[in-house]
């Protein structure tokens, strides 16, 4: 795999254009899906704002939903304990919800009513947010781990890949324990495979990319 080093910023850039290229008109007709993939500490929020704006920027209505908003409630994250690792690869994120809410309502023929979140693992409790009326030719833009092995219907797809080290080393005291969740997901998944576009970001002021499939 070839790298080209690049800004986060020129990054987006070239995302957004790949995806408002005139080519995919009919595309455009109903709406586009991006998956942002990456563990917590590749901080795949940040390049999920920088294509937000790049793309409203194009006139592109844009919805950016965190996978962290479609966890499940506690009591089923921790039903085998809190640090079971099955359990977080299969058990944490709310997919069905995901599917339900995010995805159908953007599929060919979808009402573009997209709920944005579903529960706050902070109070654990429903977070009660307003669907948001996503309009014909709006992007979705889904963020988060572990997004590459359930399947989800998307039009284009990055992920932002941490090699072992680098992953432990920006990984918190506090969540260190979900490493081998993720080691079991590069060797299971083999997201780098799967996505269209990888990003290389041990050193995050200097990502590199594969560039555009």
């Amino acid at each position: 795999m070839q790298w080209e080093a690049i800004t986060w910023q020129r990054m987006a850039e070239r995302l957004a254009g790949h995806l408002d290229d005139p080519g995919r008109a009919a595309e455009q007709a109903s709406w586009q899906r991006v998956g942002i993939d990456g563990a917590p500490a590749a901080g795949t929020g940040v390049l999920a704002g920088e294509l937000a704006d790049a793309l409203r920027s194009r006139g592109r209505p844009v919805l950016v939903v965190a996978a962290g908003g479609f966890l499940r409630p506690a009591s089923l994250r921790f039903e085998f304990g809190r640090q079971d690792v099955v359990a977080y690869l299969g058990g944490w994120y709310d997919t069905a919800a995901l599917w339900r809410e995010v995805f159908g309502p953007t599929d060919p023929g979808g009402t573009g009513r997209v709920l944005p979140d579903l529960w706050d693992p902070v109070t654990d409790r429903a977070t009660r947010s307003p669907y948001v009326e996503l309009p014909s030719g709006g992007v979705v833009i889904v963020h988060g781990p572990l997004l590459l092995g359930h399947w989800f219907p998307f039009d284009l797809s990055v992920h932002i890949r941490l090699s072992p080290g680098a992953l432990a080393r920006r990984t918190g005291e506090s969540a260190r324990w979900t490493l081998p969740a993720f080691a079991r997901y590069e060797a299971d998944t083999d997201p780098a495979s799967a996505a269209d576009v990888v990003v290389r970001a041990d050193d995050p002021r200097h990502p590199a990319w594969s560039g555009l499939p």
